[in-house]
């Protein structure tokens, strides 16, 4: 008997472990777009990276998640300003609030050279790229979402990204 249940359960534990198109950062549970990619965080500050495919198999975005714990990881405007600050030559700077469900949902946008300014983050400075962020406050610590890439690909990947964010909050 106790075979049968470890034949019946084996399957569906092997698919859950396979399954990683869903993962969790400061209390939210996200859902990965079907064509981005689960990867191996590059840090152990970060809580989750994803990589956005681009039309090149040599161009791809990244999204990296974080989460401090509450009053850690500087404030909403600090890392607006911080984000602003690695692109050398930052276009078209907005950043925009809306509200989902009972958090604010901070977007921000720019394009251009982007020189990171992080460990881990490219040492030269890549023209033509674009971030796309988002921070969501909340009591027990922001969450910060950052994607940057070439910049085709991630303004192609505006609405998913927007998506996912907004649909861990429902």
């Amino acid at each position: 008997m106790k075979y049968l249940w470890v034949a019946l359960l084996l399957p569906a534990l092997c698919f859950a472990a396979a399954d990683s198109s869903s993962f969790e950062v400061g209390g939210f549970t996200f859902k990965r777009p079907a064509k981005w990619e689960s990867v191996q965080p590059a840090s152990t500050m970060r809580k989750a990276q994803l990589r956005v495919p681009g039309p090149k198999q040599s161009e791809s975005a990244d999204v990296i998640f974080f989460h401090f714990g509450p009053g850690d990881g500087g404030g909403t405007q600090a890392n607006i300003d911080r984000w602003f600050m690695q692109f050398k030559d930052a276009k078209d700077k907005k950043s925009t609030g809306t509200k989902v469900g009972k958090h604010k949902v901070i977007y921000v946008s720019t394009h251009g050279t982007y020189s990171g300014g992080m460990p881990g983050q490219p040492a030269a400075a890549l023209p033509d790229y674009a971030l796309l962020g988002a921070i969501i406050e909340k009591e027990t610590g922001n969450v910060f979402i950052k994607m940057t890439g070439p910049a085709e690909v991630v303004k192609s990947a505006d609405g998913e990204f927007r998506q996912m964010v907004e649909g861990a909050m429902k």
